[in-house]
C-alpha cells in the first residue's frame, strides 16, 4: 500500500496555494503555507478563514472543526520552515525561470525523500525536473480551481519521476478527498486537451452564424446536460487565459490535436474583450453577471396548417430509441416530410438522398426537459419538425444547416480529442473519463458516452462531417476506427 503523506507545504498563497492548503488541512495534514509578500499571506489567511466559515453557516463543518482546520496551517514567509515536511506543492505564478529557482532552493532544505510536486498546468514536468539534483521525487500534482471544490487531480509524472513518488501523490490526493487521476507528461495532460474542441466548435458555430451565443450556450445547458455552455464559460475563464492555452496546445503538438485556435476568440483576445473580468466578452456583462437568455423557441405561424403526426408520441419514441442506439436509425414520415436525427451529414444533403424535405434534430439527453435544436433543408420541412416536437410537449429552435449541427458535432470532437489521447497513452479511457467529468464538469465521460451512441456511430458521423466540411480535422481518430472495425 502507498504512503500517505501527512506533513505538507505549500509554496504560493494566492488563491489556487491557499485552496490546495484548506484541502490538506482539511483531511487532517499539517500544512505550512509559505510566500515572500506578506500582504499575499495575509489574504491566504482570510480566505481559508472565510471558506471555512461558510462550510460552518452552510452546516457543512461545525465551528470546532473549523477552527481545528485552521489550526494546523502555519503561514510563513520563512522558505526554512518547510524543512520538516514529507510533500511540497508549488503554486507560484507560470513562469519557468521562477519555478526553478524555488525548487533548487527546496532542495537544499527539504529531506533527501521528501516529494517535490508542481501545480503547474502548462509546463512539462520532465523540463521542470533537468535541473534537479533528485528529478526522480519530483511530479506534477494538478488541482483544478477552487481547489476546495473541484475533485480532480492530475498526476504528472516526468520521465525520470520514481513510480513510488506516483503512487505516494494518488494515495495523498486520493486521501484528501481527490480523484486522482495518472497522467502522462505530455501538453495540455488529459482536461487541457481533451477539452480544446468544446470551445473550439463553438466560436466556430458562432462566426458561421449557425446560431447566436446566447442559442448555443443555452443548448448545451438545455439539451446536452452542461452546467454552463462553451463561450459563457470562456468568459469566467478569461478569453486571454484559455486563448493562451489553445494556442500553446496547438503549438505543442504542430497542429495535430483536433484544436484549432479561432479566430473570433483572438479577435476578442485583440480588442481586451476578456470576459467578465473586462465587463465584456462574448456577453457584456456592465449590469450583470450573468449571459442574456436564449432566443424564444421556433413556432409556427398556423398550427392548424401543420401535417399533425399520427400517434406523435410514439413516433418521437422510435426517433428517441434511434437516438441512444436501441433501434435502427433513419427517418420518420412526418407528413411530406422526413424527420430524424442527424448522422453528421447536413439536412440538405439527406434532402439531395431521399428525394424529400428533411428536417434533423441535434443530439440530446433523454431527459424529459430537454430543449431540441434542428435544422432543416426547408420551411416546411421545419414546420414538420415542429408538429413532432409539439406532439410531446418539447421546446425547439431551428439554427442554420451545417454538419452534424452543434451539440453532436462538439461531443463527437470531444470523444475524437479522448480517443487521440488515449491513443498517445496519455492515460486510460476511465482516467480520460473522470478527468473530463471532475476537472471540467463534463455531465458524462466521452468514451461512456461513445459506449452508449456507438463508437461505430461516432467515428460515421465524424467521416459524414469530414466530407461534407472537407476538413481533415475531423476525421475519426486511429483508436476509434479500430474500435469501430
Amino acid at each position: 500500500m502507498s504512503r500517505t503523506m501527512k506533513t505538507v507545504a505549500v509554496c504560493g498563497a494566492g488563491a489556487m496555494g491557499s485552496g490546495i492548503a484548506q484541502v490538506a488541512a482539511q483531511a487532517g495534514a499539517s500544512v505550512v503555507v509559505y510566500d515572500t509578500n506578506h500582504a499575499a499571506l495575509e489574504a491566504g489567511g482570510k480566505r481559508v478563514a472565510d471558506a471555512l466559515a461558510s462550510l460552518v453557516a452552510r452546516k457543512k463543518l461545525d465551528a470546532a472543526d473549523a477552527a481545528a482546520v485552521a489550526s494546523r496551517i502555519r503561514w510563513t514567509d520563512r522558505l526554512e520552515d518547510m524543512s520538516e515536511v514529507e510533500l511540497t506543492v508549488e503554486a507560484i505564478i507560470e513562469r519557468e525561470d521562477i519555478k526553478a529557482e524555488l525548487f533548487a532552493a527546496l532542495e537544499g532544505i527539504v529531506a533527501d525523500d521528501a516529494v517535490i510536486a508542481t501545480n503547474t498546468s502548462s509546463l512539462p514536468i520532465s523540463r521542470l525536473a533537468d535541473g534537479l539534483r533528485r528529478p526522480e521525487r519530483f511530479v506534477g500534482m494538478h488541482f483544478f480551481n477552487p481547489a476546495p471544490v473541484m475533485k480532480l487531480v492530475e498526476v504528472v509524472a516526468g520521465r525520470r519521476t520514481s513510480t513510488d513518488v506516483s503512487a505516494a501523490v494518488v494515495a495523498t490526493a486520493s486521501a484528501w478527498g481527490k480523484v486522482a487521476v495518472p497522467v502522462a507528461d505530455v501538453a495540455g495532460f488529459i482536461v487541457n486537451r481533451v477539452a480544446r474542441p468544446f470551445y473550439a466548435e463553438a466560436f466556430l458555430a458562432l462566426e458561421e452564424k449557425v446560431a447566436s451565443a446566447e442559442l448555443i450556450d443555452h443548448l448545451f445547458r438545455s439539451s446536452a446536460g452542461f452546467r454552463m455552455g462553451p463561450l459563457e464559460l470562456t468568459d469566467l475563464i478569461g478569453q486571454d487565459v484559455n486563448y493562451s492555452v489553445a494556442r500553446s496546445i496547438f503549438d505543442a503538438y504542430e497542429g495535430r490535436t483536433r484544436f484549432t485556435p479561432q479566430r473570433g476568440q483572438a479577435a476578442l483576445v485583440d480588442a481586451g474583450r476578456l470576459g467578465r473580468k473586462t465587463k465584456g466578452g462574448v456577453y457584456c456583462y456592465a449590469e450583470s453577471a450573468a449571459p442574456a437568455e436564449a432566443p424564444a423557441p421556433t413556432k409556427v405561424a398556423d398550427p392548424s396548417g401543420l401535417p399533425i403526426v399520427r400517434e406523435g408520441r410514439a413516433a418521437f419514441a422510435r426517433l428517441l430509441d434511434g437516438l441512444h442506439g436501441r433501434a435502427p436509425r433513419g427517418l420518420v414520415g412526418v407528413g411530406d416530410a422526413l424527420v430524424g436525427f442527424s448522422n453528421g451529414r447536413s439536412a440538405a444533403s439527406e434532402a439531395a438522398s431521399a428525394g424529400r424535405d428533411v428536417a434533423l434534430f441535434d443530439w440530446f439527453t433523454a431527459d424529459a426537459g430537454a430543449a431540441l435544436g434542428f435544422s432543416a433543408s426547408s420551411d416546411s420541412a421545419s414546420a414538420a419538425a415542429v408538429a413532432l416536437a409539439n406532439a410531446v410537449d418539447r421546446t425547439v429552435f431551428r439554427i442554420e444547416d451545417r454538419p452534424g449541427l452543434i451539440i453532436l458535432r462538439t461531443i463527437a470532437m470531444l470523444v475524437n480529442a479522448a480517443a487521440d489521447a488515449a491513443l498517445d497513452d496519455v492515460a486510460d479511457e476511465g482516467g480520460i473519463d473522470a478527468a473530463m467529468r471532475f476537472g471540467a464538469n463534463y455531465p458524462f465521460g466521452l468514451f461512456a458516452w461513445a459506449q452508449d451512441f456507438g463508437r461505430d456511430r461516432v467515428a460515421e458521423v465524424l467521416a459524414n462531417i469530414a466530407t461534407e466540411t472537407d476538413d481533415a480535422m475531423y476525421e475519426p481518430s486511429v483508436y476509434l476506427k479500430v474500435a469501430a472495425r
